[in-house]
Formats: structure tokens, sequence, C-alpha cells
């Protein structure tokens, strides 16, 4: 059996220098050679600034220093996302990244809440989040050791610069024995017996050999579809926002350990706090609203300065068809997008590497191995695509023609069953693949209004006066709690952060290009 002696990376990029880095890292010691080819020709779409708590472990499995990371890439802390005017307009929550309260026994803790709720009686379920509660403050701080106290029971992601992640992970990549060959593909040329990816032509004549090839070349799929011709599922049907602007400005104000997400008339807009400077965008359907309009509503609403002229962005929600075809692994937007709404773009690369990893064949491909990561990258998408179908149908609003579609949209069955088992007794079904887990489906559930009709009958074990004794002590550890964290800025200070003023003046030489 042959043995598997190089792997061609096509594309650079976040995607492309993520799969380096943990390819390298994880096989170095077998003699494997990772070769990664990209044009300085071409650009990268280097707008994902925002992340969720997997990307830790990513860089944790790597090896790399937090605050080394976070540092070379001007990264802020991440504790949630918030939303405003998706349910109706004025409405806004925080989807946080963790738990609400602590399970009660065998119940969990929002079913005491939803018994007691139905009465009045009761605060809004973010009060007994953590990570929602120090988020509106803007504070942050590292979780505890202890994961059974209030403060230590939640996560964090980051946001940053993605594209000084990407060279923050070329060195890591190099000290690897990554090679890295610049040049652009103009061919692939086949192997009429096998159907695989035989060899990559460059523009300089050169030629390129290897066994496996994973395409992170993009939305244009250079060997998964212009070669491969893999097809692609189009699910604009259900998430139709098919184009977006973006720039980044001056950094004003309490630097927010959290994303905003604000909904729009015909899509919705994102900011992005980093310690250098602030990325928005708008995310829209150029059906209800044209460029310029997006684009002018965009630079209306900048909360600073732009730093740069507003970047055009084109895209089509879907997935490829498969994701691992012939000899060909794609990842990133060579495989597929699904909007930036919930931060998964850098999520499904993290999936696509260790699915691969996972399945890495040590000789020939497998059939088998290739089904079963075409069927795990499947669900993926599948499922993050409904938890963001959920934002834009879970509303109330009818005040423009984008919102009525979705009041008026057929569903996917699966996220019919969700609903469905929610609104009935708050009851979240459970996935084995699927990276949201049931606190991010009742942030968004019950943050836009979609109230259960009932709760989980066990809730009834316990007397009003017993359940609210219980829901008052968390209530008072979690304000407890935040009071004693330090704001952001103070927290990253402290980690080896730059100072306020030093971010600014960084903010302002970035935009110059020194």
């Amino acid at each position: 059996m042959n043995k598997m002696r190089k792997i061609c990376i096509l594309g650079g990029g976040t995607a492309g220098w993520m799969a380096a880095a943990a390819l390298s890292n994880k096989f170095n010691a077998l003699g494997l050679d990772i070769e990664l080819v990209e044009s300085d020709q071409i650009g990268t779409i280097g707008v994902g600034e925002a992340t969720l708590p997997h990307i830790r472990f990513f860089n944790q499995a790597l090896g790399i220093d937090e605050r080394e990371f976070m540092k070379s890439t001007h990264a802020t802390f991440k504790l949630g996302i918030e939303f405003c005017d998706w349910g109706r307009l004025g409405d806004h929550y925080v989807h946080p990244f963790g738990d609400y309260g602590f399970p009660v026994g065998d119940l969990d803790f929002h079913q005491l809440w939803l018994k007691l709720n139905a009465a009045k009686r009761v605060p809004r379920l973010d009060e007994y989040s953590y990570p929602v509660v120090a988020a509106e403050k803007g504070k942050f701080q590292l979780p505890g050791p202890d994961t059974n106290k209030i403060g230590s029971n939640f996560g964090y992601a980051y946001q940053f610069d993605s594209s000084l992640y990407a060279k923050f992970l070329r060195t890591y990549c190099e000290g690897k024995g990554v090679a890295r060959t610049e040049g652009k593909v103009v061919n692939a040329v086949r192997d009429p017996n096998t159907g695989d990816v035989r060899k990559i032509e460059l523009d300089d004549g050169r030629e390129i050999e290897a066994d496996l090839y994973v395409d992170c070349s993009g939305f244009r799929g250079v060997l998964i579809e212009q070669s491969l011709e893999t097809g692609y599922d189009d699910w604009s049907h259900w998430l139709p926002c098919n184009r977006a602007v973006a720039v980044p400005s001056e950094s004003r104000g309490k630097l927010l350990p959290y994303t905003r997400a604000t909904a729009r008339k015909a899509g919705w807009q994102w900011r992005i706090p980093l310690q250098h400077r602030t990325g928005n965008g708008h995310v829209y359907w150029n059906e209800f609203i044209s460029d310029d309009e997006a684009t002018a509503q965009l630079m209306g609403t900048l909360e600073g300065p732009a730093l740069a002229d507003p970047k055009q962005l084109y895209f089509k929600t879907g997935r490829r068809r498969k994701f691992w075809n012939q000899n060909v692994v794609c990842i990133g937007l060579s495989g597929g997008f699904l909007e930036p709404l919930e931060s998964t773009s850098i999520h499904l690369i993290q999936e696509g590497i260790t699915a691969l990893i996972e399945l890495f064949p040590d000789g020939s491909i497998n059939a088998l191995d290739r089904e079963e990561y075409n069927e795990r990258m499947a669900l993926n998408f599948e499922r993050v695509r409904d938890f963001l179908l959920l934002h834009y149908v879970a509303t109330q609003r009818d005040d423009s023609e984008m919102w009525r579609y979705f009041r008026n949209m057929k569903l996917p069955d699966s996220l019919n069953e969700k609903l469905e088992a929610w609104l009935t007794r708050g009851y979240i079904l459970k996935y084995e693949f699927g990276v949201f887990l049931p606190p991010s489906w009742i942030a968004v559930m019950l943050g836009q209004n979609l109230v259960p009709s009932g709760y989980d009958p066990r809730a009834d074990r316990f007397a009003d006066t017993d359940a609210m004794s219980k829901l008052e002590r968390i209530l008072r550890e979690n304000h407890k709690a935040v009071e004693t964290t330090p704001e952001q800025q103070t927290f990253l200070t402290r980690y080896g952060a730059e100072s306020e003023s030093a971010r600014l003046a960084a903010g302002r030489m970035d935009a110059r290009g020194t």
C-alpha cells in the first residue's frame, strides 16, 4: 500500500494557514511534506474577525501562547453576540457562551425559570447568565478553575484581525517545515484512469504533484469545482442575503467584549471591536436594497471615522455537494458559505480540519472515509444553517419586504422539529454533530420572544417558594461575581496587550498602511 507522502494546500488566508498549521503539527514527525501554494496577486476576503470558543482549543492544540496570539492579532475577548431589533424593533439580547444558572438535579435551570416566569415573578433569564451580565457591563476575566461556581462556568472566544492571524500562523507553519510557494494555479491535470488530481500547473510553468490536495482557494473552488465540477447546493431560498459591504473605523468608547448584530430592513449590520480598530459591515439582500443604499446606511452609522474605503463582497449561501471529492478536500469558502451572523466561518474551517485529521489516510484514500467526511460536514453545515435561519424566522417584524418574506417561509423539517419541541415544553433537541448547544438555542428563541406554552413537568416537584429561593441565590451570586470582574480594557492591559492610547494609535497607523 502506498504511503501518503505529500499534501498540497491551495490558497493561504485563514483557511489555508489553519489547515497547514494543524496538519504540520499533527503529522510533522511522520515525514509528510506539506506545501502551501498562494498568490499575492489574489486577495483574501479578510473581514471575518469574530469567532466561537472552539478557536481557543485549536490554538491550544498547536501549543500557541494566548497572550502572544492576542498581541499579534490585536485581539479582544468575546463573551457572546448582542442582537438588536431582531424580534421586534427596540428589542435586544445577548447570545452568551455559557449556561444559564446551574442544573437543579436532573432538571435544566431554564425549566425552573419557565415555571416561575409563567406568573411573571422573575427577572429575564439573561440575569442568571454570568457572560451576559459581564458583557453588558463591558467586563471580562478568564474563567475560574471551579466550574461549579458562577464566573467559572462559561466559555469565551476572540475578536481579531483575520489577516494578522493568517500571518501569525504562517510563521508557525514555516517553523514546522511547511513550504510556501508563491504562484497562481492555471491548470489542474487529472489522472485519466482514477479521476484524481495528479498535478497542478502554475503560471510560471512550475508543476506540483501531491497525493492529497486541500482546496482553500475561496469562492472560486479552483480544484473542487473548476477542475472536479463537484456542484453546489444553493441555499439562497433559506438564507437569501447575498452581498456585504465592510469597512474598519476608529475605536470609540468602551472596549466591549462582544460582537453586535443589528437587524436592518434588508439585512443586518455587524460591529466587532478589536484592540486597534472596530470592524463594521452590512450584510444584505440586494433585491430590497441597492449597493449604494447599503453602503450609505453602513457609513452613516459608524461610531468613529472610517479607516479605509468600503469593501464590497458578493456571495451565494450554500455548500459544496461533496467536501471530499476524489483526492481533493475543500475547506473554508471553497466548501460553502453561510454568512457571518453567528461567527461560524472559522469554526466550519476547524470542523473540516478536525474531520480530515481524524479520517486521514495512511495510504490510499478509502471511499468509506470520504463518505464519512462528507456526511459529517454536511450535518455541520445544515445545523449551522438552521440556527442562522432561526434568527430570521423567529421574528414579529413586518415592517419591510424582507421580514415579511421570512414570516411566510416554509422551514426545513429539521428546524420545525426544534421549534415544536421548544414551543410546547421548552425542550431543546440535542445533536451528536452541531456546534450550537442548548443554551444558544434558548438565547435566540427567548430573546426573540418565542416563549414556550409549557415546561418540563418535573419542575413541579419544587414548590414556588423553594424554586424562587434557588433562583434568587443564583441571581445574587451572579451579580456579585460581575461586580468583582474588571473592565475588558483593564484586563487586556494586565494581560500584556497595548494600552488604550497605543491601540488607538495602532489603528490609525494600520489605516495608513504603516
